[in-house]
């Protein structure tokens, strides 16, 4: 009983269509697909952005430092005997 058969939804759909009217129906229809696509847009347009800076980024790290620095040995190695401990008096 609580939910609505076929018949009650086209009576609502024509109930709608005298309301609003036919032109200003498809108008407001034609508004919302306007606003996805413009949305949609912008988010891709977004993503452009970030990608860009990220291309950016990936090529300023690829330049060799100036100078003839040597580059920074980021390996990990194990601690020699010699040095001290955190739990060994120093």
């Amino acid at each position: 009983m609580g939910s609505f058969s076929l018949i009650h939804w086209i009576i609502l759909g024509i109930v709608i269509l005298l309301l609003f009217g036919g032109n200003r129906f498809s108008a407001m229809m034609k508004d919302v697909a306007h606003g996805l696509k413009s949305f949609k847009q912008g988010l891709s347009e977004e993503d452009e952005k970030k990608q860009a800076e990220f291309r950016a980024a990936k090529d300023q790290r690829q330049i060799p430092p100036a100078g003839g620095q040597q580059p920074i040995d980021l390996e990990a190695r194990p601690m020699s005997e010699t040095a001290p401990r955190d739990d060994q008096p120093r």
